[in-house]
């Protein structure tokens, strides 16, 4: 027996004409790119709700004797890493399986590219946040003392944000024909190997 990519077995009679039997166990908890993209996205929201609340608890025990451990910090970066996992992992499949044969390495680059997107926006939001809010005073969300600052604001914000993108996200791929219905169907045009006519 043989396996292939997508989680099927290969028998060895397949030349014979038995075909591909599929295992059931990983057909039916498979996770397609767009669900995994959604369940890292779910987890991003939740990952930022939950620093929120450690950090609010964080600032009520401030001045008093009680002493926070480290572990506190677990949840949200359990969270936030298996919400990556999750998306970059979905995304990535999403790039490659979807695209023509001849444009898997630009998909490869689109996937890098959306990233450094996010870096960029991330860094655009706290520009803004400064800008509203102040870098410093009482009314500063981010200033240099965090101790003085609110940054459970900025990371309620932050799950509002990531709660309107899943939202967007969610609209979007519901209307989505992956590339093997579309074939199915007999909607998409077979892939053709570029050839070079010199």
């Amino acid at each position: 027996m043989l396996y292939d990519v997508d989680g099927k077995v290969e028998e060895e009679g397949k030349r014979k004409g038995k075909g591909k039997q599929r295992l059931p166990h990983t057909e039916q908890f498979r996770l397609t790119p767009l669900q995994r993209v959604a369940v890292g996205l779910a987890l991003s929201v939740l990952a930022m709700a939950a620093a929120a609340l450690i950090e609010r608890h964080r600032l009520e025990t401030l001045h008093s004797s009680v002493t926070l451990s480290v572990f506190w910090l677990v949840p949200q970066f359990f969270l936030v890493g298996a919400g990556e996992a999750f998306c970059y992992m979905g995304q990535l499949d999403f790039f490659l399986r979807e695209c023509p044969k001849g444009m898997k390495t630009m998909s490869t680059g689109m996937f890098l590219s959306t990233l450094s997107l996010g870096f960029f926006l991330s860094s655009a939001l706290v520009t803004i946040v400064h800008k509203m809010t102040g870098e410093s005073g009482p009314r500063a969300w981010l200033p240099d003392d965090l101790n003085k600052g609110r940054l459970d604001y900025f990371y309620w914000l932050l799950a509002v944000l990531s709660a309107a993108n899943l939202v967007v996200f969610l609209v979007a791929a519901k209307w989505y024909v992956y590339k093997e219905a579309r074939i199915e169907g007999g909607v998409e045009m077979e892939d053709v190997e570029a050839t070079c006519h010199a």
